[in-house]
């Protein structure tokens, strides 16, 4: 099967490998020196739990051009930067796209395409549940030996999901098909942002979180905010254990979060700042319309963050 990958990060690194092993004919789409590393060397990836490394050759282009045909378009990267690609995705010929990655607009990103695809355009959303980071020239990743992607479509079932399953039919991954994936990646924003919200300082840097039992507490709280922001919009908590754990376990929650905040596996769980920011706008966003109070996030962006 002919699949563009198009991004070329830690997680599209990632989906490309399994894709190719897979036996697909995969392309992936990178630039400047990531692009060149791809032609040089294939897709090099540090398993940080299996303790191997793996190398994959690759087909590489710099481009997505108006008469490319793939099968299946994979669109992996941060929520920041799919603006600028859903023009680029509506002028190619391409029918099946896979939007992959944190996302609190996916309705308004798959109507932008609809109404100004040049062919009819059927659209899917996804996460690919791993982590990961750049380690000069190779990807440093900690998910499995097979992987794993949360995806759905908005309005029923994903109109070519056969054709999804055969292209992960030969590979140890899992497509784990959810009726509202809307739901799910709103959902999965609230824990992202609480935590990654208070995890950089004034140049925009990655740091640890501080791991006091107030900023600790704070987190929790906040989080438990975000979701009622969440279901004040009619939206589901997905899946529901999340909204549970913290309102029903709180102690066991802090613990975790504790031992996280120790940790070096932040690292490469982390998200950039651009990217934060802009679920932040989001979030708020949602406030506004719901009127809801969130004393907790108020006081870890006061006293923590440099988000807005």
């Amino acid at each position: 099967m002919n699949i563009l990958v198009y991004g070329a990060g830690v997680l599209g690194s990632q989906l490309a490998q399994v894709l190719v092993r897979g036996g697909n004919d995969v392309t992936i789409l990178a630039r400047g020196k990531r692009a060149e590393e791809l032609e040089r060397d294939g897709i090099v990836i540090r398993h940080v739990f299996q303790f191997k490394t793996t190398i994959d050759p690759v087909r590489v282009t710099r481009s997505l051009e108006e008469d490319d045909a793939y099968d299946l378009i994979f669109v992996v990267m941060k929520y920041n930067d799919f603006p600028s690609v859903l023009p680029i995705l509506a002028a190619n010929r391409s029918s099946n796209v896979v939007i992959v990655g944190n996302n609190a607009d996916a309705r308004s990103m798959q109507t932008f395409l609809e109404e100004n695809s040049r062919v009819e355009k059927k659209v899917a959303f996804g996460f690919h549940v791993s982590g990961g980071r750049r380690q000069e020239d190779r990807m440093l990743s900690i998910g499995g030996a097979g992987g794993q992607m949360v995806i759905g479509g908005l309005d029923g079932e994903i109109a070519f999901k056969s054709i999804l399953d055969q292209a992960f039919e030969k590979t140890k991954y899992k497509l784990n098909y959810l009726d509202d994936i809307d739901a799910w990646l709103k959902s999965h924003i609230v824990p992202i942002l609480m935590l990654n919200g208070v995890s950089f300082n004034e140049k925009r840097e990655m740091i640890k979180l501080d791991g006091n039992r107030k900023q600790l507490q704070h987190m929790i709280g906040a989080m438990d905010e975000g979701f009622g922001v969440l279901e004040a919009m009619g939206i589901s908590i997905i899946p529901e254990i999340q909204a549970k754990l913290i309102r029903k376990h709180q102690r066991m929650l802090y613990f975790l979060l504790k031992i996280y905040s120790v940790l070096p596996l932040y690292k490469l769980v982390a998200g950039s700042f651009g990217e934060i920011e802009a679920l932040n706008d989001a979030f708020n966003g949602w406030k506004k319309v719901t009127h809801m109070s969130t004393p907790h996030w108020d006081v870890l962006k006061k006293e923590y963050s440099n988000l807005k």
